[in-house]
């Protein structure tokens, strides 16, 4: 706690009282489990197929790098927008997986999220796929392996089952969404438009200082 506070202080420059009276609930973000996560923590859902997943992707990486000391950012890809077919958009996800754990994790994530809103291609098969992360400098039987590896589908399924607890709770209506400690879910809507990302970064700050 002390050091969430020190960042808060630090880092944004504002005492937390300040935060505390900048954001409401119901206007910035909802109450959305009576207990918070026992480590801290924040979620992206997100998919590589969104427009507006993209369009804050460069603010989330940015966050990650001035988030504390044991608190994780974790993405969570989901599955239910229809641009893509299924067994597809489980390959991109391991593909992802594959990148991040050999620590080029927002590498990939640029050229994924390049190739299809930049760049506009789709991905016709596993081979596309894999021709995006080789070509981030990762060996080619590397990614082979990997990407059958238990770790990376153990994840994916992972990501799934997080994807349908957050529906069927109702907590997940679209993405990105996003939710700190698992208690708390940031309502994008109330953020400013002209300062978007420093109050993003804020509203971070102060909830993982929330119990």
């Amino acid at each position: 706690m002390m050091k969430l506070a020190t960042w808060v202080l630090g880092a944004l420059l504002l005492p937390l009282s300040a935060l505390a009276a900048q954001f409401e609930e119901g206007t910035h973000y909802e109450v959305i489990a009576e207990q918070a996560t026992a480590k801290p923590e924040v979620k992206e859902f997100f998919s590589f197929y969104c427009p507006a997943c993209f369009g804050f992707e460069t603010k989330v990486q940015a966050l990650e790098k001035k988030l504390p000391e044991g608190v994780e950012l974790k993405k969570v890809h989901v599955d239910f927008l229809r641009h893509a077919s299924p067994e597809i958009q489980n390959t991109v996800v391991r593909a992802y997986l594959v990148a991040k754990n050999l620590g080029k994790g927002d590498e990939a994530a640029n050229a994924l999220f390049n190739h299809i809103h930049v760049d506009r291609k789709a991905f016709a098969s596993d081979d596309d796929i894999k021709a995006v992360i080789v070509g981030l400098g990762i060996d080619a039987a590397t990614y082979d392996k990997a990407i059958k590896s238990f770790t990376v589908v153990g994840a994916t399924k992972q990501m799934k089952k997080d994807q349908d607890n957050m529906t069927n709770r109702r907590v997940l209506t679209g993405v990105p969404t996003f939710v700190v400690n698992g208690k708390y879910k940031i309502l994008n809507q109330g953020l400013s438009r002209d300062n978007q990302e420093k109050e993003f970064n804020e509203l971070v700050a102060y909830l993982l200082t929330l119990k």
